[in-house]
């Protein structure tokens, strides 16, 4: 039916929770596109017809295949645009390196947007702050302490804090860090915030 697959699409990324990312539904797009292929094509043949046999009864079916063109247009824009959103905020939530299961779930076009935005992201994080730069995606929330209490989920090795000192991150230790050190750590599932 007209819009089906297209709408289909928007439904299957407004069922999927915010912060998540489905699997890129290469078959859904390519079935939309081929739908606005074949509306197209039915349009051109029957404004030719229009036109060369003054038939005015088809300009009502004309109308309606533009306007179900522009629908599926509109939908399948929407699920990109959309799709591209959640990557974006997939880059602030977990650091430039995103998880395998993330990636499979992405087309090979949406990794290279990924990839060219980090980039971009970096490149504009080592333009502030002098020298070495400013990690704008450390501290997405105003801390209340600079120093947090944190619990190792899994082996990580050892890790330098600001001052030289190193800590050995094993899995179930406990240690009191700087937040901002930690956050990024936080976020790819190798340390817990311990809440006290």
């Amino acid at each position: 039916m007209f819009c089906e697959k297209a709408m289909e699409l928007v439904r299957e990324l407004h069922r999927t929770p915010e912060g998540q990312l489905p699997a890129f539904n290469e078959d859904g797009l390519r079935q939309v596109l081929e739908e606005m292929k074949a509306l197209y094509e039915q349009n051109q043949s029957d404004v030719n017809e229009a036109k060369s046999g003054g038939r005015g009864d088809l300009i009502s079916t004309i109308k309606f295949r533009h306007c179900c063109l522009l629908r599926n247009r509109r939908c399948a824009a929407a699920y990109l645009y959309d799709r591209l959103l959640r990557i974006r905020a997939l880059r602030w939530e977990c650091g430039s390196v995103l998880p395998n299961a993330l990636r499979f779930h992405m087309s090979a076009e949406e990794m290279e947007w990924f990839n060219h935005y980090k980039k971009s992201l970096a490149t504009y994080m080592r333009s502030l702050g002098g020298d070495e730069g400013l990690d704008i995606t450390q501290d997405m929330k105003p801390p209340k302490s600079l120093y947090i209490e944190v619990r190792c989920l899994k082996d990580y090795g050892e890790f330098e804090v600001d001052d030289g000192t190193s800590v050995l991150l094993k899995k179930n230790s406990q240690h009191f860090l700087p937040r901002w050190k930690c956050e990024q750590l936080i976020r790819q599932g190798v340390l817990e915030h311990v809440l006290s």
